[in-house]
């Protein structure tokens, strides 16, 4: 028992420093991709989240509503980069709206979904694993360390949003016959849709029976409000992002705080040297 309850609280830490760290970077990433599969990784780190407070069937349940609408986001990130002259760098990108405006509407809906916006797919698993481990006695670091790694998906999908979609022209070239070619954008509306009505539906064939949930009206609400500060934070900020100011900080995170270095480049590095 005692074994069970050291490796929950150390699956804990890991998950909600996954959160963190890739929550963190992709705010100062500029590649699509890797921000995408940044977002990924602070997924699963919610998933690994769920899994430590013993919420095994809502972490299932988080991984398919995940899947559909990551999967709408990843077809959304091929259509733009291969419509914008094959780059990923999100500062070549700006007012992509004018050009792709169907693919802006489907990937700000998987963005949204993605942040956990009421009634989206994203909505009806995220916000059931907050609620849920609102009600364990983890002490309110672990609560506020959360509701942070919820703030940083809604400031990196806002960022995302701005700089491709709203955001000033970054001089690259872009080619809007992309949205002609059906097999491209049909199976992105097919996802769209199952991103709007795969929440609910799921929902009831997970948990045919309600789920009681008895808390405070501040933690009740405390996930929409840090959704709602966030997204009024990184709107008025957006300045910030174009500036190089940030040096060491940048750095750090842009080596996903030297974690590729320590895992595997540093023993590669050094095992080809002696070869």
């Amino acid at each position: 028992f005692i074994l069970g309850e050291t490796c929950s609280a150390l699956l804990l830490f890991i998950s909600i420093m996954t959160m963190f760290m890739s929550g963190v970077v992709a705010i100062f990433e500029y590649d699509l991709k890797k921000i995408i599969a940044l977002s990924t990784l602070s997924q699963l780190g919610m998933m690994m989240f769920s899994i430590s407070l013993g919420l095994y069937e809502l972490a299932f349940f988080h991984l398919l509503t995940h899947a559909l609408f990551k999967a709408l986001l990843f077809l959304c990130a091929g259509i733009l980069i291969h419509g914008a002259g094959d780059t990923q760098d999100i500062r070549s990108f700006g007012g992509l709206s004018l050009n792709f405006p169907l693919v802006t509407v489907c990937m700000n809906l998987a963005n949204l979904s993605l942040c956990g916006v009421p009634f989206l797919a994203g909505f009806y698993s995220k916000d059931l694993i907050v609620e849920l481990a609102c009600q364990y006695s983890w002490g309110i670091f672990v609560l506020l360390m959360m509701f942070i790694c919820l703030s940083l998906t809604v400031l990196y999908s806002v960022r995302l949003t701005y700089l491709s979609f709203v955001g000033p022209y970054g001089g690259g070239t872009s080619i809007s016959v992309c949205e002609s070619d059906y097999s491209l954008v049909g199976p992105v509306v097919i996802l769209s849709f199952t991103s709007l009505v795969s929440g609910p539906i799921l929902s009831w064939l997970n948990f045919p029976a309600p789920v009681l949930i008895f808390l405070p009206v501040f933690l009740k609400w405390g996930a929409l409000f840090f959704v709602g500060v966030s997204l009024l934070v990184m709107l008025s900020l957006q300045g910030l992002t174009y500036s190089y100011k940030w040096g060491a900080v940048s750095k750090f995170s842009g080596l996903m705080w030297f974690l590729p270095w320590l895992t595997g480049q540093g023993f590669s590095m050094k095992t080809l040297k002696n070869a």
